[in-house]
């Protein structure tokens, strides 16, 4: 799939349920699932598979699980792309399936990556909104002026920026912001924010003992928007991820118009990507062919892809 580029989804496209069809009817599903539970130490393919949600909704669990699923749909896939990049989570599922990192590895880091920045935030002191319709010259300007830790988180599209921080200084940015619409997400913690700065700390502790190989194919970092090839690139960036914001919008840009990509396989959990990718693709009049692989029915009707 040399004209191709992979999306790994990020946190929030979990869903109760995600991965039992690939762990009932192949053998691989099941042997990677099991592999995660042993690694983990507990039943972790059941919360996947049968919830509650509120489990699943944890951060520890979640982010497992997104990589798990998305791990496996490469796999069986079985094919590579000219490039690939991951939403904040999804990044570790793109190096992972670069052959950078060994999955016992990818899923024990974002375990612990989940946990770190659980921790590092007692709950109800920060917050994520999103701010939709609004310029991100706007959102940028608002989170500048206003007192206390709030920045910009994802810019995830044209219009639609995620911001990051202390509650209250992320509830004045956005009054300030007045946006057409602006939504409180339901995270357990201000991710990609300078308050992450002790799950930042933590998990580098992490990075710096894994071995980290050189990429099969490039990924596009989060942080910079930049193709990585090296193990040693991966990890720092992985590393500064954490506190800092994903230029999502800026990498789909860099596909589109730098690689000229036109093919796009989301391959995990969710559609969030497709749609962003979609949506980015229309605002510059470039046509695209967008696929999504969520299950085991969709990849065999993808195999042909």
């Amino acid at each position: 799939m040399k004209d191709y580029a992979f999306l790994f989804p990020g946190q929030g496209s979990q869903v109760v349920g995600m991965g039992k069809d690939l762990y009932e009817n192949t053998d691989l599903g099941k042997k990677i699932f099991e592999t995660a539970n042993e690694t983990l130490g507990y039943s972790f393919s059941k919360i996947c598979f049968e919830g509650p949600e509120e489990e699943l909704k944890l951060t520890h669990n979640t982010q497992p699980a997104l990589l798990t699923v998305s791990y496996i749909l490469f796999k069986l896939l079985g094919k590579k792309p000219a490039i690939a990049a991951g939403h904040s989570l999804g990044e570790y599922s793109a190096i992972l399936s670069a052959g950078s990192l060994t999955f016992e590895d990818a899923v024990m880091l974002v375990h612990k990556r989940g946990k770190f920045m659980q921790e590092a935030v007692p709950v109800g002191e920060g917050a994520m909104a999103a701010v939709i319709g609004a310029h991100v010259d706007t959102v940028k300007q608002a989170v500048e002026q206003v007192d206390g830790i709030v920045n910009l988180a994802n810019w995830n599209s044209s219009s639609q920026i995620v911001i990051s921080g202390e509650k209250a200084a992320v509830e004045r940015a956005v009054e300030m912001i007045s946006a057409p619409k602006s939504v409180f997400l339901p995270v357990s913690a201000p991710f990609h924010s300078p308050l992450m700065r002790p799950a930042e700390e933590k998990l580098t502790l992490e990075l710096d003992r894994t071995e980290f190989r050189e990429l099969e194919f490039p990924v596009v970092n989060n942080i910079e928007a930049r193709e990585m090839r090296q193990g040693n690139e991966a990890r720092e960036a992985l590393k500064k991820q954490v506190t800092r914001p994903v230029l999502w919008h800026t990498t789909m840009l860099t596909f589109l118009k730098e690689y000229q990509i036109k093919k796009f396989v989301e391959i995990g959990s969710g559609k969030v990507l497709s749609g962003l990718i979609k949506r980015t693709a229309r605002e510059i009049d470039i046509d695209i062919e967008v696929a999504t692989i969520q299950t085991l029915a969709d990849l065999k009707k993808s195999i042909g892809v």
